[in-house]
């Protein structure tokens, strides 16, 4: 008895080392985004003029409530998915998704969002939930890719340095190429479930006890794997939004197509580059900056104001959707169990 309660004893203090190491870590972070960046306090003071506003307090309401739009959808779709081995309510989706964003605020590529939420789990799997999560994850991925290869291949014609060698025939080349590629994602994205089936290939016998947990992605047909590409398109629509909603805040005179086409850029691009928070913000604002000055070209009478307009619209599109999100993510912090009860039964 007395063994039992020095290990629970043991439990609850690792469990709250590691929330702690979180919380500390988490506001350590934003703390470097929001004070050591160069170009903030610039933003900040042009914040605080346009305050008094009513066009900017409008704005402030309207991308307020898409920020909330945007994690609500990415919580119901986290339920929709996890519901797949534990029903969880759509509030506790919610902060699941939250601190997942606390979180992933510190690691590389944002990876520690995939173990984030799955600690919310009271008897299901992690490791299967980790699963799910990453598949999640990778159709919001590929909703980038697909909506980024189009927006490629329209913004070649004003790309300088690409256009002078990819015309005419090789241009169709490429677009056949990067068509194919697309198509070959997608369908390996609707038809997952090949993967449970491939798990005596994959995993070798020293790691034979983890195949059970690859039997989830048996638990996705072809059209719920559709309708969740279809809240991560939607999700797309809501930030890329809020990107253009900013943009005009700004007064960077951009029509909302073309505006979209940039953006979609610009998210293919932040996809592909290995990131860790601390230099996100940086790499967010230059490459806005570079592909919206392609977009302009020499027909700006001040490039320097759009060009502050672009870098202030992607820092506070990070405020939005990482910065607050996180902060928000710590308030449950304490609600995260990392350490289960012996006695309860878990896969894992």
């Amino acid at each position: 008895m007395a063994k039992s309660m020095n290990r629970t004893k043991v439990r609850k203090t690792y469990n709250l080392l590691i929330q702690l190491a979180i919380l500390v870590l988490t506001y350590y972070f934003i703390y470097l985004q929001v004070f050591e960046k160069t170009g903030m306090e610039r933003v900040f003071r042009a914040v605080k003029e346009g305050w008094s506003t009513s066009a900017f307090t409008n704005a402030a309401v309207y991308l307020s409530a898409l920020m909330l739009v945007n994690w609500g959808i990415e919580a119901a779709k986290w339920k929709y998915m996890i519901g797949k081995i534990e029903k969880v309510g759509f509030l506790k989706a919610y902060y699941a998704v939250l601190t997942g964003v606390a979180v992933s605020s510190f690691t590389p590529n944002r990876i520690g969002e995939y173990f984030g939420r799955v600690f919310v789990l009271d008897k299901a799997s992690r490791f299967e939930g980790t699963l799910i999560t990453i598949l999640g994850s990778m159709s919001q991925l590929l909703v980038t890719i697909i909506t980024g290869s189009a927006a490629l291949l329209v913004f070649i014609p004003f790309w300088p340095g690409p256009h002078a060698y990819i015309n005419g025939y090789l241009l169709y080349i490429l677009a056949a190429v990067v068509i194919g590629l697309v198509l070959v994602l997608l369908g390996l994205f609707l038809n997952v479930s090949f993967l449970s089936s491939l798990k005596e290939k994959l995993l070798k016998s020293r790691l034979k006890r983890f195949r059970k947990f690859f039997r989830v992605f048996a638990f996705f047909h072809s059209r719920e794997l559709l309708t969740i590409l279809g809240l991560s398109f939607l999700r797309y629509l809501v930030f890329a939004s809020q990107f253009y909603l900013l943009l005009r805040l700004f007064s960077v005179p951009v029509p909302y197509p073309e505006a979209l086409m940039v953006i979609s850029l610009i998210y293919f691009v932040m996809a592909v580059i290995p990131t860790i928070l601390i230099t996100e913000l940086g790499i967010r604002g230059s490459v806005s900056i570079y592909f919206f000055s392609i977009y302009f070209g020499a027909l700006l009478a001040d490039p320097e104001a759009v060009n502050f307009g672009v870098f202030a619209a992607s820092t506070l599109l990070w405020f939005l959707n990482v910065g607050i999100p996180a902060v928000t993510g710590t308030l449950f912090i304490f609600r995260l169990r990392f350490f289960r009860k012996p006695s309860t039964n878990h896969p894992d």
